[in-house]
């Protein structure tokens, strides 16, 4: 990896952080309001949360973090959702349940800890996977 894609890549794990920032805060509100507000279970609440989370994070991700590589139309959501939409969910399903109904832990906090443990995952699997520039000769849809 040459010294220019190192400071591209470190600039876009940069703004994949400050998206998926925004998307903890929209998280942690839907997590909150479905929860406290709307009495939900707190795994079937972060599974709901997750995914509004996973919608402004491609949103953002779409048209700032990979905004130089060019779309793939509603392909790209599917495949975004599919991916890292799916690890975020299971891991925080998965994760959930073992930091709140084993360990016991606040559920906010327990949500804090799954979000940052799939971060790394999910900017991978963005950069080699989903934010992919289309082969040549493949139309857009």
């Amino acid at each position: 990896m040459t010294r220019k894609n190192c400071r591209s890549t470190g600039w876009r794990w940069f703004k994949f952080n400050l998206v998926g920032g925004m998307g903890v805060a929209v998280q942690l509100l839907f997590l909150t309001a479905l929860k406290a507000g709307f009495g939900l279970e707190y795994l079937f609440a972060a599974a709901l949360a997750v995914e509004g989370a996973v919608i402004h994070n491609f949103l953002w991700h779409e048209r700032f973090t990979w905004a130089d590589r060019a779309g793939r139309g509603y392909s790209r959501f599917l495949i975004f959702n599919l991916t890292t939409g799916l690890f975020s969910v299971a891991g925080n399903v998965v994760l959930m349940t073992i930091l709140v109904g084993l360990a016991h832990l606040n559920y906010l906090l327990a949500n804090g800890i799954t979000i940052a443990a799939c971060s790394v995952l999910n900017f991978v699997v963005s950069d080699g996977f989903v934010f992919t520039e289309p082969e040549a000769g493949s139309q857009s849809r």
